[in-house]
């Protein structure tokens, strides 16, 4: 089998204004705050939910903007979105979320964006654990999460998705994923 070949990518992390302008779909004026390039798909229905949440939860914890959803950038070309759901929480846990826009999926985006992700997750000494929420009929995310060593420890219904199944992956030092057997997933 050949070697899956990752994209080189960069998370561009996204300032309050333009955050804002993207939660109201308003592209030109996310365009004038951006420090990355933008896509239509950044500001379309898809998106505009989770940036709107990102610009709320700006005002009310500063302390996150650094750790939330920014910008996934390849080749200067703005392919999706990838971060945190926030910084890490008491017990170092963060909740990564990643959407690449469908016309670049298929091409190692998402993995390579989830892999620069889990590096933040691995170097910040304030985080022991990487979780991870994907809705059970969604086969490409949860190959991926899988790939790199989630395991599945539970399951939560979200307000806007439905049923999800929650995955863990440990990144504190010498640690492995694991679960009891009975966590894990059948195939």
């Amino acid at each position: 089998m050949p070697e899956v070949q990752t994209p080189e990518v960069e998370i561009v992390q996204l300032d309050l204004a333009t955050l804002s302008a993207l939660g109201r779909g308003d592209l030109a004026a996310a365009v004038e705050t951006s420090p990355a390039p933008l896509s239509p798909y950044l500001a379309d229905e898809e998106c505009r939910g989770t940036w709107a949440r990102r610009a709320t939860q700006l005002t009310s914890t500063p302390e996150d903007a650094s750790w939330v959803t920014g910008v996934v950038v390849a080749g200067g070309v703005a392919v999706g979105r990838a971060g945190f759901h926030a910084a890490p929480d008491a017990a170092g846990d963060v909740e990564v979320g990643y959407a690449i826009d469908p016309a670049y999926r298929r091409r190692g985006f998402a993995r390579a964006a989830l892999s620069a992700l889990l590096e933040r997750a691995r170097s910040s000494p304030s985080v022991t654990r990487v979780l991870a929420s994907v809705g059970p009929w969604n086969d490409a995310s949860l190959a991926l999460i899988r790939a790199a060593g989630f395991r599945r420890v539970g399951e939560q219904i979200d307000d806007e998705d439905g049923l999800e199944w929650v995955f863990a992956l440990d990144v504190s030092d010498g640690a492995e994923a694991g679960t009891a057997d009975s966590d894990r997933l059948s195939s």
